[in-house]
């Protein structure tokens, strides 16, 4: 059976696409869940209109994300945690403390976006990237101090 996806399939290809599949994976699958519709003149047409609408929100997704990420890089984050005398901290700054401190600075970031391989147990500044959109990439400084205790 032929179809056109409507988005993009795994292993099997892109939006706007006219592929050959197996009919029950057509009907049990594809079909159901609107992932593809069949070959004919006005769907190609529907499809054509739905591409030329992502490219549309594409675009102006990654500008909002490039502005961002410009935003970002000029905003250091200070966080504070208690260490040890050999700057040490007593736990760790995760990717959600950073996403924390972001909203707190005024800017929407989801801590799965921060691209953090092993949690920060030093004091000292760091470089964290924030992964925005698909190509675009910011770098956030991150200070972590030492928390000053209170009498």
């Amino acid at each position: 059976m032929e179809l056109i996806l409507r988005q993009d399939v795994s292993n099997l290809g892109r939006r706007g696409e006219v592929v050959r599949v197996s009919d029950g994976y057509a009907r049990n699958f594809l079909l159901p869940r609107k992932l593809a519709m069949s070959v004919s003149e006005g769907n190609k047409k529907v499809v054509a209109q739905e591409k030329a609408a992502a490219v549309k929100r594409e675009v102006h997704e990654k500008s909002e994300a490039e502005q961002l990420a410009a935003l970002i890089a000029q905003a250091p984050v200070t966080i504070a945690r208690k260490a040890g005398e050999t700057g040490t901290l007593f736990g760790s700054v995760t990717s959600s403390d950073v996403a924390e401190a972001l909203h707190h600075k005024g800017y929407e970031v989801d801590r799965r976006k921060i691209s953090l391989d092993d949690p920060i147990k030093q004091i000292g500044e760091f470089q964290v990237p924030v992964r925005l959109y698909k190509d675009v990439i910011a770098t956030v400084t991150v200070h972590v101090v030492q928390e000053q205790e209170q009498a």
